[in-house]
């Protein structure tokens, strides 16, 4: 009931301690306490809630192999797991600590509790045998005295062994000796002489008592057997011996000789050694002493980390009839030696991190441990270098592995580091272990596409449906934040939004149109493609496709002189008196198309008089083939057909009705027609000399307007300008717009101005004078039978420039002879808008005006 008692007490009494050490919690509680039974309440020390222990995870680890306690994760309260024995955990050892590592997983923290484990008093001394027998000899003295076999006690401090006793008898007192090393032996002396004849035998009682309250003790008996004779006992040099033996020394080697004198002569002093009696296995099996010299000899390989130190008895005995015998003591201390490599723990595992995470984020907890003692169980632990980690010290042989910079998953997914523990011996002795880091990704890169701008060509009246272009863009990042949703910017072409004209794949990026495409109408129009990924949040990129219609031959001429528009048949007036060569009239005819699909052919399909009349090939004019006679009919019908040069070929028919009347005269006389043809001829040459100059003029100025505006809208894809095509359609309106025009004598157009503004505003204008048969040109040539039949053509022109004022000027040219060519285009320059304008202008219900705005 005591020992209840004294345990109950024990466990009431113990308390959370703080102290110099390592530890940030210690309690202490008695050895041999039940299971379940509480230690101390970790989470309320360590400052949690209750309901953090389950959310962040709390648990605990223990650096040994064996878990002595368990944790209650319903209030925080450390318990013994199982029971735990002092004397098998520490031995004898004045302290016995058992290290608790506490880890909190989120976010991970670590804290070390170490329990003291106090002794209590659970062992009673304990004699190896029962029955010590002791020969004590008939001429023994009084006062000699004999050694007893010491008691055992498993227990520490003072429930350790304290004294003995001897029961009263008449020839023997007890006597205690302490040897060096504490240990308290037994002995008897005798105090009365001995006689064998009166009695050969004793027995005595010897009873060892610890110091623990209530005390403890264990008895044997001693029984003393008087001999005869031989009256002197072997005697050591030394009572103790102390010596230093490295854990390295070799089997075999010698590392002590002892010496006894027997001061006997004979047998009676001849000593023999040997161990002591009971003298424990472990000590037999390490080390052996020769009998005849006395010499201690190593058995087997030391560890200092088993044991640091042996105590050994020797006894040396003579070889009389009644043999005495000496006892002595061997200390052997044991010499730490640099034979066990650091080892590394991995108490926490290292989890995946983040590439945003902050520098100091922690990844992981390690512990080093290294058997040996001193400067050979210092350990210093590294890691590999060029890795965005660093090792940071929390206290004695742990480390939390934390980030030491910003961590990039598209460069290093993972990082594979080598921990190396190196300690202080000489030589050191070097372990090391490999750890893995997975890198986490997050969505900090934006889809980035193949090309930054993308042409198309696409041919026109394409069928709905038919794919223009596939873009392609790529993300660095994984999983849901490599993922890319291809769309299109809803941005506006003529007005009209660009998702009209097409849609996209948003999982491939394929470009389909939804309608065919009339290149008459629209010639270019630009996609801006968005990639964005499926990341939180998203990022985004763009590019910018540039769609560029080609032209086919689908239009077929449109006469617009002679103008038929109050009948099917147009009709003409000459006079009988032409002669051969006579320009009767002129046919023009406009394409709508562009290119070789616009260049015109004119052609008789039926004439009255096929021999009067032939029509030039290129420009139209229908003139005398010889003079007209008074035989001829004075109504001449001829049907004229105009074709294109394109593929598939286009035609259109026109009806002329000449009516040859008397009374008529030609302005000009023969004489001043030759002359005047004479003169043509001659300014025809250096005409043909400036149409040259002009031409190469306004190709050269051509390209590069055209080479600027193409490289201004691929910047402006980039720079989030505009870029405009404008092309209308619309009858004449606004009669107030700036136009100046110069005829000729009989009313064609020889050259026409277009200015941005009013008549004061800055403007260049180009003009070109050239021929139909020029291959690198799509201009028209036109001929109204009067200036009065202008008036259509500036609708035409009128519906597809920018509003500004017009001004319609006449200026008549003297001179009889009609000229045979206008200029139809005109370059202008307007820099107060900041707009340049090609116009490629043909006089017909259609222009073509493309104007980029930057």
């Amino acid at each position: 009931m005591r020992i209840l008692l004294w345990r109950a007490l024990w466990l009431l009494c113990f308390a959370v301690l703080w102290s110099d050490t390592e530890a940030q919690l210690r309690y202490t509680i008695p050895e041999e306490l039940k299971g379940e039974s509480i230690v101390g309440n970790v989470a309320k020390d360590l400052g949690l809630d209750l309901s953090e222990i389950s959310n962040r995870k709390l648990r605990i680890a223990s650096e040994s192999g064996k878990q002595y306690f368990s944790l209650n994760l319903r209030n925080g309260e450390l318990l013994v797991n199982d029971i735990i024995d002092r004397e098998t955990l520490c031995g004898q050892s004045s302290s016995c600590v058992l290290p608790v590592q506490v880890i909190i997983e989120d976010p991970l923290q670590f804290y070390r509790v170490d329990v003291d484990i106090q002794d209590i008093n659970d062992n009673s001394p304990i004699f190896l045998s029962e029955v010590n027998t002791i020969e004590v000899p008939e001429s023994t003295l009084t006062g000699a005295r004999f050694r007893l076999e010491p008691a055992q006690d498993p227990d520490a401090g003072t429930n350790s062994l304290r004294t003995y006793a001897l029961n009263k008898n008449e020839n023997f007192v007890m006597n205690i000796k302490t040897d060096k090393d504490g240990t308290k032996v037994p002995e008897i002396i005798v105090e009365k002489a001995v006689d064998r004849e009166k009695q050969s035998v004793y027995h005595l009682i010897l009873t060892g008592i610890d110091g623990g309250d209530p005390a403890r003790s264990g008895t044997t008996q001693i029984s003393v057997k008087v001999l005869d004779a031989n009256d002197n006992a072997p005697v050591f040099e030394h009572e103790l011996y102390e010596l230093k033996v490295m854990e390295s020394t070799v089997p075999g080697t010698m590392i002590l000789t002892v010496k006894a004198v027997d001061l006997d002569d004979g047998v009676n002093g001849e000593v023999e050694y040997s161990f002591a009696a009971h003298t424990p296995d472990i000590i037999q099996n390490w080390f052996a002493i020769n009998p005849v010299t006395g010499e201690l000899v190593v058995s087997k390989h030391l560890d200092y980390e088993t044991s640091t130190s042996y105590k050994i008895d020797i006894r040396a005995r003579d070889k009389g009839s009644l043999a005495m015998e000496g006892h002595c003591r061997i200390q052997v201390n044991v010499l730490d030696v640099n034979d066990n490599a650091p080892e590394i723990i991995i108490t926490s595992s290292p989890k995946p991190v983040r590439e945003d995470a902050p520098a100091g984020t922690m990844v992981a907890l390690i512990n080093v441990k290294d058997l040996d003692s001193g400067v050979n169980g210092n350990v210093t632990l590294s890691m590999s270098p060029g890795t965005s980690f660093k090792l940071k010290s929390t206290f004695s042989n742990h480390y939390a592995l934390v980030t030491d910079s910003q961590l990039d998953r598209e460069k290093f997914p993972r990082y594979n580091i080598e921990l190396k523990a190196s300690d202080s011996g000489s030589p050191p002795l070097v372990s090391s272990k490999l750890i893995t880091v997975n890198i986490l990704d997050v969505n900090d890169n934006p889809p980035v596409f193949s090309e930054r701008v993308y042409s198309v060509y696409i041919k026109e009246n394409s069928a709905p449906g038919s794919i223009l272009a596939s873009v392609t863009a790529s993300d660095l990042d994984t999983g849901e934040n490599s993922k890319i949703v291809y769309s299109v910017l809803d941005t506006n072409t003529q007005d009209v939004p660009v998702s009209s004209y097409v849609y996209i794949n948003s999982e491939n990026g394929s470009i389909f149109s939804m309608h065919s495409f009339d290149y008459e109408k629209i010639k270019i129009f630009h996609i801006i493609v968005l990639a964005k990924d499926h990341g939180s949040p998203p990022m985004s990129s763009n590019a910018t496709v540039h769609v560029f219609i080609l032209d086919q031959n689908d239009n077929a001429p449109a006469v617009i002189y002679p103008s038929t528009s109050m009948g099917s048949v147009a009709h003409q007036r000459m006079p009988r008196s032409a002669k051969a060569g006579h320009l009767v009239t002129k046919v023009t005819a406009v394409d709508a198309d562009s290119g070789h699909n616009a260049w015109l052919f004119y052609r008789f399909v039926e004439a009255t008089d096929a021999s009067l009349f032939s029509v030039n090939l290129h420009t139209g004019e229908v003139r005398t083939k010889r003079a007209v006679s008074e035989h001829d009919d004075s109504s001449q019908r001829l049907l004229i057909e105009i074709k294109d040069n394109g593929e598939p070929l286009h035609s259109t028919t026109v009806t002329v009705d000449i009516l040859i009347e008397e009374g008529l005269h030609e302005p000009i006389s023969e004489y001043s027609m030759k002359t005047t043809e004479n003169n043509n001829k001659k300014k025809s040459g250096t005409i043909a000399l400036y149409l040259i100059i002009s031409l190469g003029t306004v190709s050269v100025l051509s390209v590069l307007t055209l080479f600027t505006l193409v490289v201004k809208c691929v910047r402006s894809s980039i720079g989030s300008s505009s870029c405009c095509i404008w092309r209308t359609n619309s009858e004449y309106k606004n009669p107030n717009r700036n136009l100046q025009i110069q005829l000729n004598t009989d009313g064609p157009i020889k050259y026409v101005e277009v200015l941005g503004g009013d008549m004061m505003s800055q403007s260049q204008s180009f003009g070109s004078y050239l021929s139909p048969m020029s291959e690198f040109s799509d201009l028209t040539l036109v001929k109204p039978s009067s200036t009065t039949n202008f008036t259509d053509t500036l609708n035409v022109l009128d519906a597809s420039l920018p509003d500004s004022a017009w001004t319609f000027e006449s200026q008549q040219v003297s001179g009889s002879t009609p000229s045979p060519d206008i200029m139809l285009k005109t370059i202008t320059h307007r820099p107060e808008t900041k707009c340049t304008a090609l116009a490629a202008m043909y006089l017909t219900t259609e222009y073509n005006l493309e104007c980029y705005t930057f």
